[in-house]
């Protein structure tokens, strides 16, 4: 066999197994979060499952989630069913993916994000019992010292 061609077998057949690495390599990283929720909770379960499909790895402990959100600071008046925490900050109720994946590339100085109460038509809260109806509702930033602002509003 001439010397050229075997080199060229040689580079094709490196390249046939590097092939499945290039993909593993391409694979995107999911997002660490935990999650505190109550264990009967289905919309809880629902919003998770959107997460895990927006591409996080939701850790999930089923204690109910009020002690845990006094302890990280977010005001009992901004709560709703379930907490996170993904990326130092907190997450709040059913808060859209697409926020949380902004507010972690953005990095603003916050203690992180709320959706206060159980908005219809957020995350989790729109499912097939809920006939398509989708309600006003803001994810609103919440600043360290328990302010807020709008961070996004959804019609």
């Amino acid at each position: 066999m001439h010397a050229s061609s075997m080199t060229g077998r040689r580079f094709w057949l490196m390249g046939a197994l590097m092939l499945p690495l290039a993909g593993m390599a391409a694979a995107p990283k999911s997002i660490p979060m935990e999650v505190w929720k109550d264990p009967s909770c289905g919309c809880c379960k629902d919003w998770i499952a959107a997460m895990e499909q927006a591409g996080f790895s939701v850790r999930v402990s089923d204690i109910g989630n009020k002690g845990v959100r006094a302890r990280l600071g977010l005001p009992a008046s901004l709560g709703s069913c379930h907490t996170a925490r993904v990326g130092g900050y907190v997450v709040e109720g059913h808060v859209p993916a697409r926020e949380i994946k902004r507010l972690l590339r953005d990095k603003p100085d916050a203690l992180g994000l709320t959706v206060p109460g159980m908005k219809v038509g957020s995350p989790g809260m729109d499912g097939p019992a809920y006939q398509g109806r989708k309600d006003p509702y803001d994810v609103l930033l919440v600043r360290r010292d328990g302010s807020t602002s709008v961070y996004q509003s959804y019609a």
